[in-house]
């Protein structure tokens, strides 16, 4: 294992060979000049970091030719743009590299894929659709690193999650700077995003407790029975777009910590922090091979048509590997199902984390002012681009007449790019999903819902560009409309009014979804009721969005998780980890039986 026993020192040498041949990026100089209104670059995308990139750039402009640098700069990717998307002299988008055996690969694909900044739609990086010789190549990685990882000693693993922890905070604003130019949410949000990851991390830390096994000693006279957990050996993770940094944490740190080693796919829309975040594992002491990325499309398999086999290439390629043992995944129903069905068919371990559909159900004892703000938080904070986000309001009794409230504190939100000062919400991550967010809410009005807030023709000064929705409102919802039986994914609160608690229990219990619920009320008996009655895997009570601190564990129920062992905390161990049990036996004396025992052993009977 790599010494660490500076992981400051190490970092910097780390950014000094980024600086060199070893880089996750890849592109032509960008150069000091920002133009005004945008955000500085991320240091990982600096031409400090990033170098140059010799493909044939044929479309360039003559006036756009970097004078600065003595010749014009050829690179893959778009040509002449800045890092926040706008005409500029000196930038081609950079090319994100893959991450093999401790080394940062320049991709051989012919196939690439356009990053693009939400809040502003232009290009800023592409990223490769692996071959499939470079999958491969980071599988058998994985497979050469697990035995001597695996043999590792659980206190030398726990020491490296114990620097790797150190080094997030670290860097954790650099990691949200990423992520904010990347997803488009926030940057206090994307900061939120990485500690939540985070204190994955630093529970993993725990291993030496969350790894004992069991002892039953004398089962009968000489003999004892004990059990152990043992690693699995590759695993894989598929993360999604939303929670870039969070998603890979939960899932790599507490597979590697029980001597796993993980093949990451992180979402193609942004890869970025995961690089970084693999780069700051190395350096934290992590042998090579034990954790490689690879990246690839799976945000968009599926259409309603038609199963488009390239885009599904690293999905299938992780399902169908013999080598690899497990996946975690987290996204969209239809992929999740999918990856189950396709994973489970080759033998593999598969948790999926899936779609929802959160509702909040306000009670009319409710603390008033709380709940609003609660509710407004949950339901728009990071523009909707939550699993937990609390899309669905049931007002129960006299809680409907705040509802007049309830729309004055959404229409104060601020709507800007993630990096301004005072934004609540950014853009969301691409054009379609825009484009989908406003026919779910146009489909609400023709079938007889009213919006009491419409964010559909919001623009942004600066950003006219960006993929925005404002907040907003829908009420007299029914459960038979469309809008409410599809997932939103966006700055939408669906509004629905009972006169009763048990009334909302079964709207409730009737969606097929089974992450996250709250209620809010000042009674006890009233919240243990609906906490019991519900059929919701994670319940809030005041509190909007339940989202277990890693100690325990996520567990999202019925359509909204498929698999047998859920995240993080004690179920991700069990996840990651198989038991043996020994049945051992030490006689004082010479055995007594003179013939063989051909006799079911009672073991004492």
């Amino acid at each position: 294992m790599r010494s660490a026993t500076n992981p400051s020192k190490r970092l910097r040498e780390s950014f000094r060979m980024l600086r060199e041949e070893n880089r996750p990026f890849n592109g032509a100089p960008i150069g000091e000049r920002v133009p005004s209104g945008c955000p500085p670059p991320p240091a990982w995308y600096t031409a400090e970091k990033l170098g140059t990139s010799r493909a044939a750039v044929k479309n360039r402009r003559a006036e756009d030719a970097p004078t600065s640098h003595g010749k014009e700069v050829e690179g893959k990717g778009e040509p002449t743009k800045d890092i926040c998307g706008k005409r500029g002299p000196l930038f081609i988008a950079p090319t994100v590299k893959l991450f093999i055996d401790g080394k940062f690969i320049e991709s051989k694909s012919d196939k690439w894929m356009d990053i693009h900044n939400p809040a502003t739609n232009e290009v800023i990086g592409r990223v490769p659709q692996a071959t499939k010789a470079e999958m491969d190549a980071a599988v058998s990685s994985c497979k050469r690193a697990f035995p001597s990882w695996a043999d590792t000693s659980i206190l030398s693993r726990q020491q490296v999650l114990l620097r790797y922890q150190q080094l997030i905070k670290e860097n954790l604003k650099e990691i949200a700077r990423l992520i904010t130019l990347e997803q488009g949410k926030t940057l206090a949000d994307a900061e939120g995003d990485v500690f939540r990851g985070l204190q994955v991390v630093e529970h993993a830390c725990s291993v030496t407790s969350l790894m004992l096994g069991e002892t039953m000693p004398s089962i009968t006279k000489d003999m004892d029975l004990y059990s152990y957990r043992l690693p699995l050996g590759v695993c894989a993770g598929i993360a999604p777009f939303n929670f870039p940094a969070m998603i890979p944490l939960w899932m790599f740190p507490m597979a590697m910590v029980c001597g796993n080693t993980f093949l990451m796919k992180p979402s193609e829309r942004v890869p970025g922090a995961t690089i970084l975040l693999a780069k700051l594992l190395q350096d934290s002491g992590a042998p090579d091979g034990t954790l490689n990325v690879i990246h690839g499309q799976h945000e968009a398999l599926f259409s309603f048509v038609v199963i488009i086999y390239f885009l599904l290439k690293a999905v299938n390629f992780i399902c169908d590997h013999l080598d690899i043992k497990a996946i975690s995944f987290v996204g969209s129903n239809q992929a999740g199902e999918y990856i189950f069905e396709r994973g489970s068919r080759h033998g593999k371990r598969v948790q999926a984390n899936m779609g929802a559909k959160n509702h909040g159900v306000v009670m009319p004892d409710a603390n008033k002012e709380n709940t609003l703000n609660q509710l407004v938080g949950a339901a728009f904070g990071a523009a909707g681009q939550r699993c937990m986000a609390l899309s669905t309001a049931i007002l129960v009794g006299e809680a409907k007449k705040w509802l007049p409230e309830l729309v004055e504190r959404a229409k104060k939100l601020r709507v800007n790019a993630g990096d301004q000062p005072g934004a609540d919400l950014g853009p969301l991550i691409t054009p379609h999903a825009k484009e989908r967010v406003c026919n779910l809410i146009d489909s609400g009005t023709k079938e007889g819902a009213s919006i009491l807030l419409d964010g559909r023709d919001i623009k942004v000064k600066g950003y006219e560009n960006g993929n925005f929705v404002g907040p907003t409102i829908i009420s007299n919802v029914k459960p038979n409309m469309i809008c409410y039986k599809e997932e939103i994914f966006g700055p939408v609160l669906l509004v629905l009014e009972t006169d009763t608690l048990d009334e909302a229990i079964k709207i409730v219990n009737d969606n097929p979804y089974g992450n996250g619920t709250a209620i809010f009320t000042t009674n006890g008996a009233t919240a243990r009721k609906y906490s019991h009655l519900v059929d919701v895997g994670q319940v809030g009570v005041n509190v909007p969005i339940p989202v277990p601190l890693p100690m325990f564990s996520f567990t999202g129920s019925r359509a909204s998780f498929r698999g047998d062992t859920n995240f993080y905390g004690k179920q991700g161990i069990q996840f990651y980890t198989q038991l043996k049990t020994v049945t051992s036996q030490w006689k004082e004396e010479d055995a007594s039986l003179s013939s063989p025992a051909v006799v079911m052993p009672t073991m004492g009977r």
